[in-house]
């Protein structure tokens, strides 16, 4: 066999490989951005764009997206003006289209997109047939080898792959919303960067869909790292104030000195360090949304003040004789029972119940696990992103680690591990985020030796040597083990493999 055979079945095993990985997608967006890896890494295409729709939704536009080597207006260019017409050539004939060049093919060279963007070689492979699902769309010089008969028929075996795993995945979506309890709200609420659909995030849409447009105050409970601020922030980007600001007043930061004037500001000379006028934070939120995060942190003084304002909606800048007045909607959060504060008088009755006009309570991660898995991607996608890393996602192991875990600093928590997790994983120049990068602390030896346990770390214990106990004492029965631990058979399956238990035998 000479070399020349050998090097086209090298390739030809090495795309098969390829595509055998991309199998295990369980998102659209991560495979689409795999597939076009796969087709530019063996290829020679400059620039590539792949689209996807779901051709039972209406509007029929392109759902999902990914791009290689593309800026944002050349994105924008590809998806609405250069290439519609070569697009909908490979769509409507179900065909794929090749050119050496698209500023000189007849076909196309009419264009003024086309020639204005001095468009050269380009392959176009529509990813399905009756109706096409999507759309490959791979530019780039003439002498390109991906525009080659053998380029071409890689294309099309791609997408041939492709269109089943993008119709198994819109099947899976189409499933996940109509179960989506969320989905009701979604379509009331601007709310697109709040993650998870659980009964229990759907009862905090429910809630904030209500009162959104109304001008009421909220009162927002809830654990630490909640995500409180989030939800503010939906409150007021679905209310007649999304125009104006959003200002956040960190009570815990307010010193009993300067309260009067961070809050309703200062004329010149009215302290020692007044030598201009300063805008306090009402003044900032003027028409907008004033949000007072760990309300329960203000001081009794400052709670006087607070409570003059929202009742007379009227303030006197620090130094000032004439009252101005506010226009600004009130939002206070705390992590900390109000009605305990005020029978211990830490906290001003009649304040408590200017601000609780509604109250909001936000459930802890460990209220809606089911969100965890849809978290961690989320998070992971934005630390790649933010940090530059190369694409990660978290092994199934990790996952179900993480969804077992306890987070008592709820999704913060969450959020920060999953971080530090990615940057570990691409630090190692591992494919895959995996369990020991999530919890590279509590592996750690040094702690243990020294009978210094993190809370994380002893909850963590805690749970192994409980699920152990029971495990053993129901000899592996998961059902008895469950109904003793009063949790589900399904996650009581995900404990077993996120803590990493095997059963002994003898």
């Amino acid at each position: 066999m000479d070399a020349p055979t050998l090097d086209v079945l090298a390739r030809e095993r090495d795309l098969y490989l390829r595509l055998l990985h991309l199998s295990p997608q369980q998102a659209i967006a991560p495979l689409l951005k795999e597939a076009l890896a796969v087709l530019v890494e063996l290829s020679a295409a400059r620039q590539g764009y792949i689209e996807v729709y779901d051709n039972e939704a209406p509007g029929g536009e392109a759902r999902w997206w990914v791009a290689h080597a593309l800026s944002q207006e050349e994105v924008h260019d590809v998806r609405a003006v250069i290439s519609r017409g070569i697009i909908a050539e490979a769509l409507a004939t179900g065909q794929t289209i090749v050119t050496p060049s698209a500023v000189l093919d007849p076909r196309f060279s009419a264009r003024a997109s086309v020639q204005g963007n001095r468009i050269e070689a380009v392959l176009c492979a529509p990813i399905g047939d009756d109706p096409p699902r999507g759309v490959l769309y791979l530019q780039g010089a003439p002498s390109s080898s991906v525009f080659s008969d053998e380029g071409r028929a890689r294309a099309e075996l791609v997408t041939r792959h492709l269109a089943p795993l993008v119709d198994r995945l819109l099947d899976q979506e189409r499933r996940r919303l109509a179960a989506d309890v969320t989905q009701p709200m979604r379509r009331a609420l601007r709310a697109e960067t709040v993650i998870g659909h659980s009964p229990a995030l759907a009862a905090v849409l429910k809630q904030t869909a209500q009162v959104a447009a109304l001008e009421i105050s909220v009162l927002l409970t809830g654990d630490s790292g909640t995500g409180k601020t989030h939800v503010a922030r939906v409150l007021h980007d679905n209310s007649p104030r999304v125009g104006g600001p959003f200002v956040v007043v960190n009570c815990g930061a307010l010193p009993d000195t300067l309260i009067e004037s961070e809050l309703f500001g200062a004329l010149p000379g009215a302290h020692s360090t007044a030598v201009r006028r300063v805008e306090g934070k009402v003044a900032a939120a003027e028409h907008g949304t004033l949000l007072f995060d760990e309300i329960s942190d203000l001081s009794p003084a400052a709670q006087a003040k607070l409570l003059q304002l929202l009742q007379s909606k009227e303030y006197y800048p620090l130094g000032g004789a004439q009252p101005v007045t506010a226009d600004v909607r009130v939002i206070a959060a705390t992590n900390t029972d109000l009605k305990r504060a005020m029978a211990e008088r830490r906290f001003r009755e009649d304040l408590f119940y200017r601000l609780q006009v509604i109250s909001i309570r936000l459930p802890s991660l460990a209220e809606r696990r089911e969100d965890i898995a849809e978290l961690v991607a989320h998070f992971c996608a934005r630390a790649v992103e933010r940090h530059g890393l190369p694409h990660l996602q978290f092994s199934r192991n990790a996952l179900r680690a993480a969804e077992s875990a306890d987070w008592p600093g709820n999704v913060r928590q969450l959020a920060h591990a999953v971080e530090a997790a990615a940057i570990r994983g691409a630090g190692e120049e591992a494919t895959q985020v995996e369990r020991h990068h999530l919890f590279a602390d509590s592996d750690a030896p040094d702690s243990e030796a020294n009978g210094v346990l993190t809370f994380q770390q002893a909850t963590r214990r805690f749970h192994t040597q409980l699920l152990e106990r029971t495990l053993t004492e129901t000899d592996w029965n998961v059902a008895e083990a469950a109904r003793r631990l009063d949790v589900t058979r399904s996650y009581m399956y995900k404990l077993i493999r996120g803590f990493g238990l095997e059963r002994q035998r003898g």
